[in-house]
This record gives structure tokens, sequence and C-alpha cells, in this order.
């Protein structure tokens, strides 16, 4: 994902390093006047906003590698993605939010080029770049979100596999193996770390599942989270050496507007080191239709106006997206509080769509109780009403019927230790027989993100980056 280059622009600018250092990366990074002729614009609100935004541009990358990472064809000269972050005022929260490159919109009147003015039409998001450049994408993400852009930054293709290269890599992981003969990813379950050509087909990838271009979204949220926390928490901000050598590689073909000088660079920098992975939201856009026919333009994405409303008020005021607590996921004989508890395990199946009975097998008062609610805390449908078992056992096991093995892999990843006994005929629910040796539940979630306050798919980055990371 190109927008990762442009995250990792603002980390490099962190204090720590000095103004010297960053006003030599200011003077290699190109510029562009995106907000020139701009009227109308909504008003600046709290905190900062700046537009991220990739183009399929491919001109510095070699024939082997274009062939070797799929990169054939011509570009479109559009724009790959897009994201809007938003840093908050007091600089101790970020949000980050993905535009569908599909999303249908009316492209507001604009100069063609040629002396003459083009009215307003129907297009997708994306193409408002080859149109109209840096300047009439910003008008028409202004124009749908009612958000006002106070930065723009614009990457590349190339820039993007040097800056991953250059941090010496991007651990990913994943629950099943992702293929797609379209980019040529080919990746194992679990952890991989991935260098600048492989993140690139990561991040491209649109033909995994039936997700496309949404589920390609959330796969470069979770990039942009670990590569966010590769470079803060990898010394490449303590280390001028490496920072030279990262810096470089992130500015080769970056622009950005002209009013994003060295200060902006400093002070966001210093912000984004101070900010830990719980305090940045990665969110898309909520969808009413993910394939909505319009005469002209093919299928497109049709926005939830209400939700994507109450998303875009959000970052006006200032305010997380996100404002449900965390519910907490231990039993009460889990051992005691007092620091982080386990990272959430990713799982195939989400908890919110698995049911669970809980026998005691254990012979512990209350055991049964506590972990209906400790499952139930960590999203999975629990019949809450616990019963004992026939007689106590010393393993814990967990028997399903064989047509529900996905399922049951996401209450294993919550019980580790327990032992799987298929029961044919026994139907959807899952049944957990606690033993003498259950400790306790640990929180998992599914890869696609849980539904925040106001119905908007919302994760932080302590929930998407890899657990070998944190």
């Amino acid at each position: 994902m190109r927008l990762a280059t442009g995250a990792a622009v603002a980390v490099l600018g962190a204090g720590g390093i000095g103004h010297a250092v960053v006003h030599g990366i200011e003077g290699n990074i190109g510029r562009v006047d995106p907000f020139e002729g701009l009227s109308n614009r909504p008003g600046s609100g709290r905190g900062m906003n700046v537009l991220l935004v990739g183009t399929d541009g491919r001109d510095k990358i070699t024939k082997r590698d274009r062939d070797r990472y799929h990169l054939g064809g011509a570009p479109c000269h559009c724009t790959d993605t897009m994201m809007l972050v938003h840093l908050s005022a007091d600089r101790d929260r970020a949000t980050v939010v993905g535009l569908p490159r599909d999303t249908y919109t009316e492209i507001p009147e604009h100069p063609d080029g040629t002396g003459r003015t083009r009215p307003a039409h129907p297009l997708k998001l994306n193409a408002a770049y080859a149109e109209g450049g840096p300047s009439l994408t910003v008008r028409s993400v202004e124009r749908l979100t009612g958000v006002h852009v106070d930065h723009y930054m614009e990457v590349d293709f190339s820039s993007f596999m040097e800056t991953v290269d250059a941090v010496g890599g991007v651990q990913v992981c994943t629950v099943r193996p992702l293929r797609d003969a379209y980019t040529g990813l080919n990746l194992p379950a679990g952890t991989s770390t991935l260098d600048g050509g492989k993140a690139l087909q990561y991040v491209r990838s649109r033909h995994l599942d039936g997700a496309a271009d949404l589920g390609r979204m959330q796969r470069q949220q979770r990039f942009l989270a670990s590569l966010i926390h590769k470079v803060a928490d990898g010394g490449v901000l303590l280390n001028p050496v490496k920072f030279q050598e990262v810096s470089s590689a992130v500015v080769g073909s970056v622009r950005a507007d002209r009013g994003f000088g060295s200060d902006d660079l400093v002070e966001l920098g210093r912000a984004l080191r101070n900010l830990t992975p719980a305090s940045a939201e990665f969110t898309s856009v909520p969808i009413a239709t993910a394939n909505f026919p319009v005469p002209g333009l093919g299928s497109t994405v049709k926005w939830d106006e209400p939700a994507a409303g109450k998303l875009f008020q959000a970052l006006r005021e200032d305010r997380p997206v996100n404002t449900a607590p965390r519910a907490p996921h231990r039993a009460q004989d889990a051992k005691p509080p007092g620091g982080p508890g386990p990272r959430a395990r990713t799982v195939d199946v989400a908890p919110e769509q698995v049911k669970v009975q809980v026998l005691n097998g254990s012979g512990r008062d209350g055991l049964a109780r506590s972990t209906d609610l400790a499952l139930r805390a960590t999203g999975f449908v629990t019949t809450g009403s616990p019963v004992d078992a026939p007689r106590v056992v010393r393993h814990t096991v967990i028997t399903y019927d064989p047509r529900w093995d996905r399922s049951v892999r996401s209450v294993a990843a919550a019980l580790p230790n327990a032992e799987l006994r298929p029961v044919p005929g026994q139907g959807p629910v899952m049944k957990v027989i606690l033993g003498k040796d259950f400790t306790e539940v640990l929180p998992v979630r599914a890869e696609t993100p849980p539904q925040g306050a106001g119905g908007i798919p919302v994760v932080t980055g302590d929930q998407v980056v890899c657990p070998e990371q944190g």
C-alpha cells in the first residue's frame, strides 16, 4: 500500500532526530498545489486531517520486478488507494479511514485543461485524479466527507517497495493461506515477513475472497498498523544511520502540498511516536451496497450515508470513532490482573457467529459461570446457562459436529489446550467441558473488524498487529 509510505514519512518526522535532518528530507519531497483555487471548502475542525493518496505509478520499477510481482499493463494514472488520516488536537489519538476507490460520487465542476469547464458528473472516486489531479481529488473527498483536508501526500509503487525494504520487511499474519493469481500473492497461513515486492502484492490483492476491494482495505489497514509498529518500535527513529536510510527511500517518489513543511513533519512525527497501538483506530467507510450498478461506470460502491455521516462527524468533532468500552476477556480464576492482557488471536469464523454451551467438569464451583461470561466477553454467543458435566474430567474437551469444523477452530483458539472431539449429529452448538487443567479464556477476534458505535467497523492497532510483534 503506497499509503504506508506516506505514514512512514510522518513517523520519520520524529523529534528525536531533530529539525536539521527533517529539513533535509523536506527538500527532497516533490511538491504539488492540491488546494489552489479551491472554494466553498468545509470549515477547519480540531486536529489535523491528511489525505494520503497512492497512485499506480511504476516508472522506476524494473521489467524483472514488474514481471515478478505481476505489475504488467499500463498504469491508469488514477488513485489506487486513498486514506483520510485524522490526528487529534492533543496528538494522543489517530484515526485512519479507508475510502473505497470505486466509491460512487459526483465529481464537482472543474477546468478540463483546455480552458473549458467540465460540468459536474457521476464518476468513481479514484478517477478524480485522472481527470483533475490532486486538486480535484481533494475537492471530491471534501465534498463526500464534509471534512476539511489540511495536508495532502501522494506516493507510488516504487516508494512503497523501497520503504518496506529499508525497514527490513514488515510482518503480516493470516488465518488461512492467501493466493491471488492476479497479483501473484502466495502466502501460507500464519505469520510472514514481507519484503517490498511481496508487501505490494499483499496490499494490492483484491481476488482473495468475496470481499474484493473492501477486504483489501482491511488488509491495507493491518499492514499500515504493522509498518508503523515496525518503524516506531524497531529503533529506526533513534538510529540516525537507519533513519537516513529509510527516509531516503521514503522521499524518493513522495509528493506533498507546499504547506507541509519540516515543522509539520516534526510535530506530526513527535505525536505519532508517542501514540500507542491502542490509540490508533483503523476503519473504512460503512457500505450500503458493494456492487451498485451505474450506467457507463459499471459496478460501484455506494456508502451507507447515515453511518458514514456519523463517522465523518466524529472526525470533524475530534472524537474517537469507537467509543464502546472493551469488555474483559478473563475467567474469574484466570491469572490475576496487573499488566496488559494477551493479544487477541485472529480467527477465521467470527466468534459472534459461534454458539457455545459450557459444562463444568472441573469440580470447581462457579467455574462454568465465569467461563461462560469470559467467552461471551470475547464475542461468542453462549447459552448463558452453564451446567455441571456428568463427571469430573482431567482435560478440557470441546465436542463439535464435523459439519462445523471451521467454527470449532475459533473456540479452540480461545481455549488452546482443549481437546477437540467430533460428535456427528451434535448440531451447530459447541460444547465446552471444563476439566481440571482449565486456566483461562484467551481473547479472539475475526479478521473482519467488529462493529463499533453507530455500526462503523473499527479496530485499533493493538488488535491487528501480529502477536509476535506485541
